[in-house]
């Protein structure tokens, strides 16, 4: 099972989990008007190292913890694949979301 993308990356995209990603199946693109990243559930091997990265932990362990962001990553997959890299955000940057927390 891959690791999913969900919600609290939506307008945030800290992209740490991109430098980390040993498979480079993590991708950015445009969600209902917001940056926004996915995991591309075909080449992600579970291998569990994006998972502390992300500050606000947008990121979780299978598609059972998130079934509708688990189809929605499945679903941007193809148009996200080819999209330029985006540069990290420090970790200690402020959510831009008031109900988005650091959790580091």
């Amino acid at each position: 099972m891959a690791h999913v993308i969900n919600e609290k990356c939506l307008g945030e995209v800290y992209a740490a989990c991109v430098d980390v990603c040993p498979v480079d199946c993590i991708h950015p693109g445009d969600y209902k008007g917001e940056k926004f990243m996915i995991i591309d559930p075909e080449v992600c091997i579970d291998c569990g190292v994006c998972l502390p990265e992300c500050p606000i932990g947008a990121i979780v362990g299978s598609v059972d913890e998130d079934a509708a962001y688990a189809k929605i990553n499945a679903e941007l997959t193809p148009s996200f694949k080819g999209n330029a890299k985006v540069t990290p955000r420090p970790p200690n940057d402020p959510p831009h979301k008031p109900t988005n927390k650091l959790v580091k």
